[in-house]
């Protein structure tokens, strides 16, 4: 099997399990990583028995893929040298914290002739590549993404660190351009948005109702899918999902049947288990395979993009509300 030679930029709280996993998977030879942090590098030298770069340099002489897993502000920064340098790379979510950033990577990566995507990692749960059996058409999607504090996140509103999520999964599952965006948020313990509400409505009709959360004591990340021939409940927490068709529709006849009343038609039901792959595993097994065989990476550029569009909207919005709540209470 190819394998590429692979690093990582960050190894905090999620960088580091980029880094062991391109340690582990066949298609990488991990041959470093690069962090500000000396004392965290060194443990992590150790423990990897590969180099802790001392500059971003270093580090792309030696690679030729790369995970960005570090703070938003220094996203575009980081990539745009790397991709500079001819060098593949995978950037966390989101993209970067500016529309015209991104624009930049999209450009440049053209330029460069490199593959860039995101790491969108939802696209990757099981309970959502189980939805590629169905014919998804929504006409309608709730979702509820909530967490407990964290500070790492508060670099940006919580729009930008949980609900870009769940605005990737809609724009991916429904497919049309996003026409309309309310929204409204607050401010509880942070001076950004902890709790963010957006509906966003699609120019073919469907819509999303996205709640993000992140002072939360119980967590909970759900996403439902309704459209006219069923009814789909995703736990993306749990990796499963819970299926409700009609028993005529397109799809896999499997399941429970239940008569839907006195109108002569059956539901079908059914769970689909978690499989058990690991998500982020799964993502960088995705990215590297896309360099080795030059075939389009999971999320694009302009996937993300337009997410970043989306999600910095309904900050704008949220923002706003936040402004007008503070005003009338005098503060």
């Amino acid at each position: 099997m190819a394998r590429l030679k692979t690093a990582v930029v960050g190894v905090g709280g999620l960088g580091r399990h980029h880094l062991r996993w391109l340690s582990q998977i066949p298609q990488s030879e991990l041959v470093g990583f690069y962090d500000i942090d000396r004392e965290k590098a060194s443990k992590y030298a150790v423990e990897y028995n590969v180099p802790a770069f001392r500059s971003l340099a270093e580090l792309a002489g030696q690679a030729q893929a790369v995970s960005i897993v570090v703070p938003t502000t220094a996203h575009f920064e980081t990539a745009e040298y790397l991709i500079e340098h001819g060098i593949h790379c995978l950037i966390e979510k989101p993209v970067t914290a500016r529309l015209d950033e991104a624009r930049r990577l999209k450009e440049l990566a053209g330029q460069r002739g490199v593959k860039v995507t995101v790491g969108q990692i939802e696209r990757f749960n099981p309970a959502v590549l189980a939805l590629k059996e169905y014919n998804i058409k929504p006409s309608f999607i709730e979702a509820h993404r909530l967490a407990a504090f964290d500070p790492r996140g508060t670099d940006v509103a919580v729009i930008l660190d949980l609900m870009i999520h769940d605005i990737d999964l809609a724009l991916s599952l429904v497919g049309s351009p996003v026409a309309d965006i309310q929204a409204s948020a607050v401010a509880v313990i942070s001076e950004q948005a902890d709790i963010a509400n957006a509906r966003l409505t699609f120019a073919n009709g469907a819509v999303a109702n996205l709640t993000a959360s992140r002072i939360s004591l119980r967590a909970m990340r759900k996403l439902r899918v309704f459209q006219r021939s069923g009814y789909f409940s995703l736990d993306l927490a749990e990796k499963q999902a819970d299926v409700y068709r009609l028993a005529s529709g397109d799809g896999p006849q499997e399941g429970m049947r239940v008569p839907l009343g006195k109108s002569g038609k059956d539901i079908l039901y059914s769970k689909v288990p978690d499989s058990g792959k690991d998500m982020l595993g799964s993502e960088l097994i995705a990215f590297l395979d896309a360099i080795i065989n030059d075939t389009p990476v999971a999320v694009t550029l302009d996937e993300a993009t337009e997410a970043l569009r989306v999600a910095l909207e309904v900050e704008r919005i949220g923002l706003a509300s936040i402004a007008k709540i503070m005003h009338q209470s005098g503060h």
